[in-house]
């Protein structure tokens, strides 16, 4: 997996774009048939969301970063 990060991270953003594409439609058309039963391993659906989310993550990484021009902090949670 973190072999995949680098390559995610080394995408440009219209290539991250191009895969998100890719992967929403895979994710549609696994989604399709597990409906209709002709999916062999369920396991598939989940494992292409988690990849479009990382996706999704690092496009999202990228946007903060180039807006804010540094790195995101999580914010805390008031107590109370």
């Amino acid at each position: 997996m973190a072999q995949d990060l680098r390559k995610l991270r080394g995408m440009t953003e219209a290539e991250l774009t191009q895969e998100e594409n890719q992967l929403r439609e895979a994710v549609w058309k696994l989604r399709l048939q597990l409906a209709t039963g002709q999916l062999q391993d369920p396991q598939r659906v989940r494992a292409a969301r988690k990849e479009l989310a990382r996706v999704l993550t690092i496009r999202r990484e990228g946007a903060s970063q180039q807006s804010a021009g540094a790195p995101v902090r999580p914010r805390r949670r008031s107590k109370g």
